[in-house]
């Protein structure tokens, strides 16, 4: 398996500063993590705290917000991680959801996807 990387815009709704940022696309991490410098630099202001598991099994406690992701010509407002330095930088699963976008296998590309409808 190879990995897939891709350049995300980060806008902050509120007074439009945006950023160009590289995240490699983590479909095993439910939110998007982002450098809590970067995001700071933008005007976005945390809305709250989350509890997350690591890999290895440690708890750790980070500042959470929103913000618009744009890839391509899908934009969406997701929830973001306000990560710490050590922290990895990633685009998650609801990202990808809310941006209607899924990883291709073959092409380890993102690519447009149907959404599902429970009748």
């Amino acid at each position: 398996m190879g990995h897939t990387s891709v350049r995300v815009k980060i806008i902050n709704p509120l007074n439009k500063k945006e950023m160009d940022v590289d995240l490699l696309v983590d479909t095993g991490s439910t939110y998007t993590w982002i450098r809590c410098k970067k995001l700071k630099s933008l005007g976005l202001k945390p809305t709250g705290r989350r509890r997350f598991r690591t890999i290895n099994g440690k708890i750790v406690e980070r500042e959470v917000g929103e913000a618009k992701i744009e890839y391509e010509d899908e934009k969406a407002t997701c929830m973001i991680v306000f990560g710490k330095e050590e922290d990895v930088e990633v685009l998650g699963v609801t990202a990808l959801e809310n941006l209607g976008l899924e990883v291709d296998p073959i092409t380890k590309k993102l690519r447009k996807t149907e959404a599902l409808l429970a009748v």
